[in-house]
């Protein structure tokens, strides 16, 4: 397992890209559990269950990744679909949380 990956450009076999990949899945997985611990923190912050789904919210996060993956010449269609089913994961799991918490 490689924890230093080359930088795609510099990669010239699978194995390399494949190190790559996996590194950054794994960073990427980290980073996802960081995301959740903030939904379990809303959770905890709101007075409402009500509050759990904000539609405009959701919005702009949404509309925020796309702009992202624009600027980063990435497919935003992708990412959108992405971002689509990570906040509504994540409002789910808020809404589990939320019902844990007050139970």
């Amino acid at each position: 397992m490689n924890d230093n990956p080359l930088n795609p450009a510099d990669c010239t076999t699978m194995i390399e890209v494949r190190a790559g990949v996996d590194a950054l899945d794994r960073d990427l997985v980290a980073l996802l559990a960081k995301r959740f611990g903030y939904m379990r923190a809303a959770a905890r912050i709101k007075d409402s269950r009500d509050a759990v789904r904000d539609e405009a919210r959701k919005a702009s996060v949404i509309a925020a990744a796309v702009a992202e993956a624009e600027a980063h010449g990435i497919p935003a269609d992708v990412v959108a679909d992405i971002w689509e089913r990570l906040v509504e994961g994540s409002i789910a799991f808020e809404f589990t949380e939320w019902d844990r918490i007050r139970v």
